[in-house]
């Protein structure tokens, strides 16, 4: 049996915090009931008001695009692909920032489903009309690093950071993107680079850097002290982490148990919670915490987390429903060698 002792997570972006917008424009009122639902992560009930939106003859491009929002959410990644390319192929040839929002979450789509070499394609596309977009020289470079080319990822990741070098949060997801590919020593060095700035960081930044770093003790002082502007899913996520890394496992579980009652929290804190649980062979409350993840339908850890309950029925020797579990998995994420490694051993079983 394999303890999944990191997470697995597919790319991720800040793309998806845009989705709760309401949509401008009399006479859009399923679409933006549609948005709206989105915002609540009710994928289905979103698609429902997206089709009398299409019946009704209501915007088509914002109509396919929030189609497509709603079916990333469902985990249906190339409907998802399709209905950004319809909403694409709606516009009149002027380029709107409505058709570079329908681009970047087309890259998103694309990733998904593995196409990286049009994901890179979607983001060259997007460069060419605006060479200074940050965003998408960090989210291609993401990209780089799934296809393991290091060099054109750490260029972009360059770019980036010149052109959006007051953004900490940015030093923060390239540092997570690198360290995940196995690229520890570049990682760090964007810390430092950082750090050098000498700008104005908040608690919870500050915080961060020094988890990243090492140093432990200076980061659960940040991390706590950033509590005291309220907690949040990133902040307690990496409090929580900090106080792993010195040994105080037992207090991180109740810290993100305590969260999870004031009923706050996101996917991230369910499976960090479900992880401790399994690594201290307490597989019950492991599945619940995975379970209560899986419920919140976050297209962020979903594959984490669906992992991770096929494995805690496996720790459970509950062997029949695990295979179910990993079947299920690989037929929405077959390249997961792991995961296939898994499958075979189940299936003998």
């Amino acid at each position: 049996m394999t303890v999944p002792g990191k997470l697995i997570t597919a790319l991720t972006v800040s793309l998806m915090m845009l989705c709760g917008c309401a949509v401008s424009g009399m006479g859009n009122n399923n679409i933006n009931e549609g948005m709206e639902a989105i915002s609540r992560q009710e994928y289905e009930q979103a698609m429902t008001a997206f089709a009398r939106a299409q019946a009704n003859g209501e915007d088509q491009r914002l109509t396919y695009r929030g189609m497509g929002i709603a079916h990333m959410g469902l985990g249906k990644y190339e409907e998802a692909e399709s209905d950004f390319l319809n909403a694409l192929s709606c516009s009149n040839g002027l380029i709107r920032k409505v058709d570079y929002d329908i681009n970047y979450y087309l890259a998103m789509a694309q990733c998904k489903t593995g196409d990286y070499d049009g994901a890179i394609d979607t983001y060259n596309a997007i460069l060419d009309l605006n060479e200074k977009a940050a965003d998408a020289h960090y989210l291609r470079g993401r990209v780089e690093l799934l296809k393991n080319d290091r060099d054109a990822a750490i260029a972009d990741f360059d770019r980036a950071v010149e052109l959006k070098g007051g953004d900490y949060d940015l030093y923060i997801n390239i540092y997570e993107g690198l360290t995940a590919s196995g690229f520890k020593s570049e990682a760090e060095g964007y810390i430092r680079k950082a750090l050098q700035k000498n700008g104005k960081m908040t608690k919870y930044q500050s915080g961060m850097f020094a988890y990243y770093l090492g140093n432990y003790d200076e980061a659960r002082s940040y991390l706590e002290s950033a509590r005291e502007s309220g907690d949040s899913d990133p902040v307690i996520l990496y409090l929580g982490r900090s106080y792993e890394a010195l040994g105080d496992v037992n207090y991180a579980a109740t810290l993100y148990s305590d969260y999870i009652d004031k009923g706050n929290a996101g996917a991230s804190i369910y499976n960090e919670l479900g992880l401790i649980r399994l690594k201290k062979g307490e597989y019950d409350d492991a599945l619940k915490a995975f379970q209560g993840g899986m419920e919140l339908n976050d297209p962020s850890y979903s594959q984490s987390i669906m992992f991770n309950e096929a494995v805690t029925y496996e720790y459970l020797y509950d062997f029949k429903k695990a295979a179910v579990l990993m079947k299920e998995y690989l037929d929405k994420y077959p390249d997961d060698e792991e995961a296939q490694r898994e499958y075979v051993f189940l299936s003998t079983r």
